[in-house]
């Protein structure tokens, strides 16, 4: 026999082989019978072992397609997190570049342009709820006679001090910027003229005591002129900062190192 029987089949079997049983008339039938079934067993146990095959091939197939995806699911992962440091940096550089676009790169302080855009907000501040605020135009006397006996060195480093003693200077709900060359504005929001006269005094007084480095043991001294003009409900934020740079050239006018109100 081939394979391990059943008792049963080993019986059949030895019957078989009995030669006292060969002339028995069911002998042949018996035998034909007996093949037969070793035979359905044997397609039985190919059948069985090509099922087994078809199973390890596909757990083979599952398992390399389930490492395909981890591996996929890994590599998207690793995707998103480049494309979210990615995003990441890029609205980093945007914040840096709108801060940029909006600061004076000598002083820091804010430029022309974001000037522009906190005087339309005190605008329709103060015409929402009434409330007032004051300009002042802040210009430095004479200061083309830094740049030309001094060089652009000195002229440079006297607009930083200056900026950062105006800065200084001022409450943390004011604003300061360059308007442009040696000319600086100053926003104080919530404040009637009356009010802001006291703090052009202190200003002017902290600006004559100014030392600017111009070699060693050598300073100069510096003095501005300042215009200031109350916004006025009625007028365009256009027509205050005019108002208020025709008060700064009457300080010019009458020998400057001064500040003046406009009418």
């Amino acid at each position: 026999m081939k394979h391990q029987e059943p008792p049963l089949l080993e019986h059949v079997e030895a019957l078989l082989a009995e030669p006292a049983n060969r002339d028995h008339p069911l002998h042949d039938a018996l035998e034909r019978l007996f093949h037969h079934h070793l035979e359905q067993q044997d397609r039985l146990e190919r059948l069985i072992s090509i099922a087994d095959g078809f199973q390890q091939s596909a757990h083979a197939d599952l398992n390399s397609t389930r490492d395909q995806l981890e591996r996929q699911l890994k590599r998207q992962r690793k995707l998103s997190r480049i494309a979210d440091r990615y995003q990441s940096l890029l609205r980093e550089r945007n914040l840096a570049l709108k801060a940029a676009s909006a600061v004076d790169p000598l002083t820091g302080l804010a430029n022309r342009r974001r000037l522009h855009e906190q005087l339309e907000q005190l605008t329709a501040t103060s015409s929402r709820h009434h409330r007032p605020f004051t300009l002042a135009m802040v210009d430095i006397d004479h200061f083309k006679r830094v740049n030309d006996y001094h060089g652009h060195g000195v002229g440079d480093r006297a607009l930083e001090i200056l900026a950062s003693t105006l800065q200084d200077s001022l409450r943390a709900s004011d604003h300061c910027g360059r308007w442009g060359g040696e000319e600086f504005l100053l926003l104080l929001p919530e404040t009637p003229l009356p009010q802001a006269t006291s703090l052009m005094e202190r200003l002017g007084e902290r600006l004559r005591g100014l030392k600017i480095p111009v070699e060693a043991n050598i300073k100069i001294t510096l003095t501005a002129s300042i215009g200031v003009a109350e916004h006025r409900p009625e007028d365009d934020i256009q027509a205050t900062i005019q108002r208020a740079d025709q008060a700064l050239l009457a300080a010019k006018r009458e020998g400057r190192d001064r500040w003046r109100a406009a009418e």
